[in-house]
């Protein structure tokens, strides 16, 4: 029963810290405030936005898979995260740098905020996930 609270306490602290940080992007590229006439549906900004926490979340997905030590000690899903990671993060800054109103007004800045969010903590988790694949293969070497 611990485990279970504490796992649910670790993921809304999670996404606690995931809105806050989406928030802070969003105040920081000047597109916090809400657009004036709500835009409802998808636009061609929002499916961008989508596709690129697309690929924020199967660079998580790699990188839960190096986790695992699945395949090359875990090399292969690390690479994986950090490339997805910054191709995530680099579609949600251009999402918001063409972004001309705030949230709601259609041109998917929450989304890119949170692609841009994602994808640097995805590039950060794969590097020190290589980094670690690494270290590991250096000791294992030395040790036969």
């Amino acid at each position: 029963m611990k485990r279970a609270f504490a796992m649910i306490l670790v993921g809304l602290a999670s996404v606690a810290v995931f809105a806050a940080l989406v928030h802070l992007v969003l105040a920081a590229a000047h597109l916090s405030d809400s657009a004036a006439n709500t835009v409802q549906g998808l636009t061609p900004r929002r499916i961008w936005a989508t596709v690129a926490i697309a690929l924020g979340i199967a660079g998580s997905m790699a990188l839960v898979r190096a986790a695992r030590g699945i395949g090359n000690r875990g090399r292969g899903g690390a690479i994986v995260a950090m490339v997805t990671g910054s191709l995530a993060a680099i579609n949600g800054g251009l999402n918001l740098a063409v972004a001309t109103g705030g949230p709601g007004s259609g041109n998917g800045v929450v989304g890119g905020a949170a692609a841009f969010v994602l994808g640097f903590v995805g590039m950060a988790m794969g590097g020190m996930t290589l980094f670690r694949s690494r270290r590991t293969a250096l000791q294992s070497e030395r040790a036969m």
